[in-house]
């Protein structure tokens, strides 16, 4: 069923019952990083793959649709390696359609999607379970599967099950596997089946149940805090753990100078580790929680301004490799309460390239092609996919931008479920116009 929405944004089911319609993108940026390509370009898709990307438009394309993308940037599908979409288990806060229409209205043609739903997806029943719910959605959805059962953190999940019928990666999202054994075990493990351990940092002894960072901002509101060393201790001893067993990891969601210092190290030694931040990293700090807002309650929490700028650096000089939303939807009777009562967590899904290019790209803290490795091309690598490029051949994932769209965050615009962003009624500039997955416009902006 076609979703609409009174700002013009339209989402479009793909039908894969017939082919899809022979379709030119003329006029617009071509900017795929894999390729060295950025030039103004057509690209040509044919049977939902791409056909060419050249100056000319192929003669056989002479009766295609076409979308003018003059003054836009044509990008190979962007890729959220870290959502939350609820479902199995939680599906009043968001599904795996509501959350891949989201996806598709931020640009996005792929996200993975974290284990900690109701039941745990610790199982190969329950990542066949995702993986078919997402067939025929508005992106393609990627199930990361637990590290240890019910993410527990005391016994190994069935690696190998989970990624044998489709798990990219394996991760205890929401919570750290505090015991080193199991984790070096799980690193070991992992290097069986050429994957990444996808690591949340955080020693729960330090955190001891905190809810806002802890500083001067949480001292003078009277919150419990959660101090940077909570997450760094983390991260150190898995940069140990991966340099110690050669397995690959990703350091999930960092917010701390002294993480981005620790994981640029680990890369100068040589450890296998790629990293990921989120937007609200690079943009706020724990004073803007201001009178107690719980929309900007996370975890690992706000930070600093010293914190904030060390993620920007950490993004322009290639320590941090992606920037993923976190994408975590909540009900309101989870928000609307006291801020220490209130739910961890934010959606990021519709706000993430807007806040991306407003905050990072109009300052030119990053380069064009720099966003396009960060969202489309750094996190397909890690979880082996075949994404993030506009090579003949490949499957027609495509995300149109339009770099002068100015709007305001208005969170009843949102497909998804959630209304909890932490960016309510700022103002940005740019968005995805245009998503196509599998050569079919799946979203679009008529106005």
């Amino acid at each position: 069923m076609i979703s609409k929405k009174p700002n013009g944004a339209v989402i479009y089911p793909p039908d894969c019952s017939k082919p899809a319609e022979p379709l030119v993108i003329k006029g617009g940026r071509v900017i795929d990083p894999a390729n060295r390509i950025d030039d103004t370009l057509a690209v040509a898709i044919k049977d939902g793959r791409i056909a060419a990307v050249s100056r000319e438009v192929p003669k056989e394309f002479d009766k295609a649709k076409v979308i003018d993308a003059k003054g836009r940037w044509v990008v190979p599908g962007l890729m959220d390696m870290h959502v939350h979409l609820r479902e199995p288990g939680r599906e009043d806060k968001e599904t795996i359609e509501t959350g891949t229409q989201a996806a598709a209205a931020g640009g996005f043609t792929a996200v993975a999607c974290m284990p900690n739903t109701n039941p745990v997806l610790d199982e190969e029943a329950k990542i066949r379970y995702v993986i078919q719910r997402g067939e025929g959605c508005a992106s393609r959805v990627f199930p990361i599967g637990a590290i240890t059962k019910g993410s527990e953190g005391e016994e190994l999940a069935p690696m190998g099950e989970m990624v044998r019928v489709g798990a990219r990666a394996v991760s205890d999202d929401g919570k750290a596997v505090a015991k080193s054994g199991i984790m070096r075990n799980a690193l070991n493990y992992s290097k069986s089946f050429s994957i990444p351990v996808i690591c949340h940092c955080e020693d729960t002894g330090l955190s001891q149940k905190g809810n806002m960072n802890e500083g001067v901002v949480s001292t003078r509101m009277g919150v419990r805090g959660i101090p940077a060393i909570a997450e760094e201790i983390g991260v150190a001893r898995d940069l140990l753990l991966a340099e110690y067993t050669g397995a690959r990891i990703h350091i999930a969601h960092v917010s701390t100078a002294g993480s981005v210092r620790m994981i640029r190290e680990a890369k100068a030694r040589g450890v296998n580790v790629t990293a990921e931040t989120c937007p609200h990293y690079f943009t706020l700090i724990d004073a803007d929680i201001g009178m107690y807002d719980t929309n900007k309650k996370m975890n690992p929490p706000l930070r600093t301004a010293h914190d904030r700028q060390a993620v920007i650096e950490g993004l322009s000089d290639g320590t941090i490799d992606v920037i993923a939303s976190d994408h975590a939807p909540h009900v309101s009777e989870e928000k609307d309460v006291e801020f220490d009562a209130a739910a961890f967590g934010v959606a990021g899904l519709e706000t993430s390239l807007g806040v991306v290019l407003t905050f990072l790209v109009d300052k030119n803290l990053l380069m064009p092609a720099d966003v396009v490795e960060k969202m489309s091309l750094n996190p397909n690598k890690i979880l082996g996919l075949p994404g993030g490029t506009l090579t003949v051949g490949k499957a027609a994932d495509i995300t149109i931008i339009d770099l002068k769209a100015s709007w305001i965050v208005d969170s009843r615009h949102f497909f998804s479920k959630a209304r909890n962003t932490a960016f309510e009624g700022f103002p940005l500039k740019g968005y995805a116009c245009c998503t196509i997955l599998d050569g079919r416009v799946v979203f679009e902006r008529l106005s």
